[in-house]
């Protein structure tokens, strides 16, 4: 019996969020909204996405001893997750700095602050949060070294989920693990390298459909996939064929965090039996409630929010 369906590893970071008209070319100041400082993160807001729909959900993450800390640890509390792995010290919490435009499209500069000392050896001090997960989700907002010391973490039995953003190459170690590997075009194409979607100059042409991303990717060792495409849904990938998973359309007004959401969603389905495309639907849902709403983890929805949309 499992302690826990979800064990989030991942970072915690202030999210200072300013509206803008657009975005600044290089050399220009443009004005923009008051600050709002929200708590996020994408382990953070992966945690607390899954607590809101009901998972007993553990985050192992790190923060600084200061007020963002502060903040971090009462949001995961309110919304349900135990913070017994959440490390205190060694830098300042992570911060995020956002611009939100018009249409609700957001661009991101993270200093990761304590995320970055979130190291393979605090990993291997949560072994009991491992044994006692039924799934464990990881992002890449923390070194890369620590997501192989937690894939080498993983207790017999238990399945991992995988969000490498921001992208970068994985190791095969990493891939071979995820199931499923859930990325978005862009994160699709860094994964890919030299085979880039589309046919990038000097690389070879892998073709300009998300089927086709999707059967390159699962190659590489993934034992599934997943890409989101926005509004226009989410294809999943696996041994048994790939499959498309429709939109649920929405009027976005902001998305951070969105893809968050849809990830811890997606986990925790999966750890309670559901097949992938059934699990990639219901996230889609959740993900559609939360670009309706202005934030990440206030955002996003109950699981009864969820069934009444």
């Amino acid at each position: 019996m499992y302690d826990y369906d979800l064990l989030v590893v991942g970072s915690a970071n202030a999210d200072l969020v300013i509206g803008v008209e657009r975005r600044p070319a290089a050399g220009e100041t443009v004005l923009g909204s008051d600050l709002a400082v929200h708590p996020g993160g994408k382990g953070a807001n992966q945690a607390v996405a899954a607590a809101r729909l009901g998972a007993r959900t553990a985050l192992l993450a790190r923060i600084g001893d200061d007020a963002y800390g502060r903040l971090l640890l009462d949001s995961q509390r309110a919304a349900g997750v135990d913070t017994v792995g959440v490390l205190v010290g060694g830098a300042p919490t992570g911060v995020a700095l956002i611009t939100v435009d018009p249409s609700g499209d957001n661009s991101i500069v993270v200093s990761p602050g304590a995320n970055g000392r979130l190291a393979p050896e605090d990993v291997r001090a949560a072994a009991g949060l491992f044994h006692a997960s039924r799934v464990v989700s990881a992002q890449l907002e923390i070194p890369l070294e620590t997501v192989v010391e937690v894939v080498r973490s993983l207790a017999p039995g238990s399945r991992f989920v995988l969000n490498p953003s921001p992208p970068r190459p994985l190791p095969a170690e990493v891939l071979a693990a995820c199931d499923p590997l859930i990325v978005n075009e862009h994160e699709a194409k860094v994964i890919l390298g030299g085979a880039e979607a589309g046919g990038a100059a000097g690389g070879a042409a892998v073709g300009d459909r998300p089927e086709d991303w999707a059967r390159v990717l699962l190659a590489k060792g993934p034992k599934s996939v997943v890409v989101t495409l926005g509004s226009q849904g989410a294809l999943v990938a696996s041994a048994e064929g790939v499959e498309r998973v429709a939109a649920v359309k929405v009027e976005a007004v902001d998305t951070t965090g969105a893809g968050d959401s849809f990830t811890a969603a997606l986990a925790w389905k999966l750890g309670a039996g559901s097949s992938l495309p059934e699990a990639a639907a219901y996230a889609a849902r959740v993900g559609a409630v939360a670009v309706t709403r202005r934030g990440a983890q206030e955002s996003f929805p109950t699981a009864a929010e969820v069934e009444a949309q």
